[in-house]
């Protein structure tokens, strides 16, 4: 992407956290992104030399997680198919390591739990 041209919003919002990441707010990030930024979204994390993993979401969008590399080797070994078919614990897992609110994802965990108990019976 030319630097003359306009930075689209999704970038900006790429933008930002990677300055997160950086100034140390987060360990790890999760951004999902259309697929035709990939090339510009690559680009800079390589440039910062910050680590990766980009996974491929419908047709369109691209899951892009960055951040340290200890966090980015479990995920590579755990996220190995769509997020909405992660297990409960793994998909609790990943919400701890986002660092998203984490008795949020205790009831959230409670829910599918409960969602698969009853699918079972």
């Amino acid at each position: 992407m030319p630097q003359t041209e306009m930075l689209p919003a999704d970038m900006k919002v790429l933008m930002n956290h990677i300055y997160e990441y950086k100034k140390g707010v987060r360990q790890m990030v999760l951004y999902t992104f259309s697929k035709k930024y990939e090339r510009y979204a690559v680009e800079r994390l390589e440039r910062q030399h910050i680590d990766y993993v980009v996974q491929q979401v419908g047709k369109e969008n691209l899951n892009l997680f960055f951040g340290r590399k200890e966090c980015l080797d479990a995920i590579r070994l755990m996220v190995n198919r769509p997020l909405n078919q992660l297990t409960p614990e793994e998909d609790f897992i990943l919400g701890a390591m986002l660092g998203y609110d984490i008795c949020r994802q205790c009831e959230r965990y409670c829910e599918r739990k409960e969602r698969d108990y009853k699918m079972a019976q």
